[in-house]
Formats: C-alpha cells, sequence, structure tokens
C-alpha cells in the first residue's frame, strides 16, 4: 500500500510542478510557519464536529423511535423512518479519523518533519473517500460530491506547493 500512495505522491507532485501558476517563496514559507497551528485547529474543530454529528444522530433516532412508539400505543402507524444509513455513520468516522490524523500531524509539523506533512497527505485522501461515501446517502449527493473534490484539488495544490519545505531525513 505504501509503495501505491508513494507512486500517487510523486504523480501528484509531478503534476503540482508543472501547473503554469506556483506559489512565490514568501507565501510557502508563511504557509510552512502556520500550517502546524491551522492543522490543530482544523484537528480539534474535525474531531469536535464528528461528535457532535454522532451525538444529533443519536438524539434523532431516539425521537424517531419515541415517535413512533407514542403512535403505535395510540393505534397510529409510525409517522416517522430513520433516515439514518451505514453511509451516515462512517461519515462520522471519517471525519473523527481525519480528525485524529490532523491532530497527530502538528508536532510533526512544526517540526518541519515530512511525517506531519504525509498525515496531512492521507487526511487528504481520506477526505475524498468521505466524499464518495457522502455520495450515497440523503445528506450529500452529487453535489457534495463535486465540493469534495473542488475543495481537496485545493488543499492538495497547497501542500504540494509546501511538500519540499519539510526534510525527509526528519521522519
Amino acid at each position: 500500500m505504501s509503495k501505491q500512495l508513494n507512486g500517487l505522491e510523486a504523480k501528484l507532485d509531478k503534476t503540482v510542478k508543472d501547473l503554469p501558476f506556483q506559489l512565490p517563496e514568501k507565501s510557502r514559507k508563511a504557509i510552512v510557519e502556520y500550517m502546524p497551528w491551522i492543522t490543530l485547529f482544523i484537528g480539534v474543530l474535525s474531531l469536535w464536529a464528528a461528535y457532535a454529528l454522532w451525538n444529533l444522530a443519536r438524539v434523532a433516532e431516539r425521537f424517531i423511535d419515541l415517535s413512533n412508539s407514542l403512535s403505535k400505543i395510540y393505534g397510529g402507524e409510525n409517522i416517522a423512518r430513520g433516515n439514518l444509513t451505514l453511509a451516515v455513520w462512517l461519515g462520522v468516522a471519517l471525519l473523527a479519523i481525519e480528525g485524529v490524523l490532523y491532530l497527530l500531524a502538528f508536532p510533526a509539523l512544526k517540526a518541519k518533519k515530512k511525517a506531519g506533512w504525509n498525515l496531512l497527505f492521507y487526511g487528504a485522501l481520506l477526505n475524498l473517500v468521505h466524499g464518495v461515501v457522502m455520495l450515497f446517502n440523503d445528506y450529500g449527493g452529487v453535489g457534495r460530491l463535486f465540493s469534495t473534490l473542488l475543495g481537496s484539488a485545493v488543499g492538495l495544490y497547497f501542500l504540494f506547493q509546501i511538500r519540499s519545505h519539510y526534510s525527509a531525513a526528519k521522519k
């Protein structure tokens, strides 16, 4: 698997380097300077969002169950249908994993280690998987996939612009 990821990384690096617009070195250094803190913030925010969504989904399921139970007690049919599929729960889990990856990347990014950059790269790839998963539920769809692809393309562009600032020797 690592060999395949290394091949993908090399292809993306060449693709980004061949693009006509490259960030100035001063901008790259500024991004590298603030990247650990941005990553820490996004990691905490991702974990918080995953927890909040997980909790909200649990509350919604309980409310639906209660509503249906009360309806049956009074002789009615089910009045609500739970719409929380496996894709929703998988999306929440992927969001939590992304958050953990970002938090794990913080110390290595601060030390300008390639291992930190690698974790951001894995997080970006996981975000693409998350977009595909969200395609298969009522809360995502094609629009969500399109926005994920666009956001990932921009994120990978910036990530590969700063790749050379992280030393492989410091893994």
